[in-house]
């Protein structure tokens, strides 16, 4: 008769029987959609069939679960492969560009994401409960984590809820806070609290994430960002590109490019006057860096991405406006 191993631990199955009900339940709610917007506030679903190309977007806070797949974000230099045992966790509003790697008709990739409220995460923290742990200085705001079974869990209960929607005011909430609580217990929720936690530099620096994203098409000076946030232009700098991976300034002319590529691809706006409308003072200068940043000038990037065999253009287009 064998023996039963006490020590040993279901837990990596049940995770693998949670991802795959999560992922058969996201695929039945997507039919032939890429994204969908549901009844859960916050919360939207994502499908590909195939590997996408390079995407400049803006993501706000907010956790990602692939269930199915495996993605690629790069902020600044440093870059971020997740999939089906890793959630990405994004706590301020991060320009990258993000890329599906594993994808298939017959193995899409399937995916939630769930955006995150500053006041909620700051409810969770005045409790005793959830015990506090310290951030480095010099992690990013963008992370990935482990994937256990109690995440899982309440990420399928909240998709469920989208079958009973009359349960979904009283329950999405719940499930939410359970969600979020899992993070806070992890150590990826480090840079999360302290950016929640007034006063912390992580807090105040958020502050000038903040200002610039909505404000992007005005002038920048560092003098007044950092009489904003009560700190000097020397250590906003620092923690700046220690959350971001990229300065004030280069934060600043990813967001004008990327309006103004949605300018120019939803208005129909030409490459002067979207440059004029996001900030920009030269043509030349404007040209010169969307060709460096997307890879080829402004009217020959907007007719490729209007061309038939274009990616969708939610996923291209970022308006940081859009909060």
């Amino acid at each position: 008769m064998k023996k039963l191993n006490k020590n040993a631990s279901p837990r990596p199955n049940r995770v693998r029987e949670l991802r795959a009900e999560l992922a058969g339940r996201i695929a039945s709610f997507m039919g032939s959609e890429e994204n969908r917007a549901t009844s859960i506030a916050g919360l939207t679903l994502h499908q590909r069939t195939a590997p996408t190309a390079r995407c400049s977007m803006t993501y706000q806070p907010g956790v990602t679960v692939i269930a199915q797949g495996r993605k690629r974000v790069e902020l600044g230099q440093t870059i971020f492969i997740y999939g089906e045992s890793r959630y990405l966790l994004t706590s301020v509003d991060l320009p990258i560009v993000s890329q599906i790697i594993e994808a298939s008709a017959e193995a899409p990739s399937l995916a939630m994401s769930m955006k995150l409220e500053m006041p909620v995460i700051r409810e969770l923290l005045s409790r005793e409960e959830i015990p506090w742990a310290e951030s480095g200085s010099d992690s990013p705001a963008m992370a990935t984590g482990e994937i256990t079974a109690e995440f899982m869990s309440a990420c399928c209960r909240l998709i469920d809820l989208l079958d009973t929607p009359q349960d979904i005011p009283f329950l999405s909430d719940l499930i939410q806070r359970e969600i979020i609580y899992r993070i806070l217990r992890g150590p990826e929720g480090a840079r999360l609290r302290a950016i929640a936690t007034l006063g912390d530099q992580s807090h105040r620096t958020a502050k000038a994430i903040a200002w610039i994203r909505a404000n992007y098409a005005k002038p920048l000076r560092l003098d007044d960002l950092a009489q904003i946030t009560s700190m000097g232009v020397s250590t906003l700098h620092h923690h700046f590109r220690a959350l971001t991976a990229m300065s004030p300034l280069q934060y600043q002319k990813q967001l004008r490019l990327q309006a103004a590529r949605g300018l120019m691809l939803l208005n129909g706006l030409d490459a002067a006057s979207a440059a004029f409308e996001v900030g920009y003072e030269s043509t030349s200068q404007f040209n010169r860096e969307y060709s460096r940043f997307f890879g080829q000038p402004p009217m020959r990037d907007i007719r490729t991405l209007r061309s038939p065999n274009a990616p969708p253009l939610e996923s291209v287009i970022s308006r940081p406006d859009a909060i």
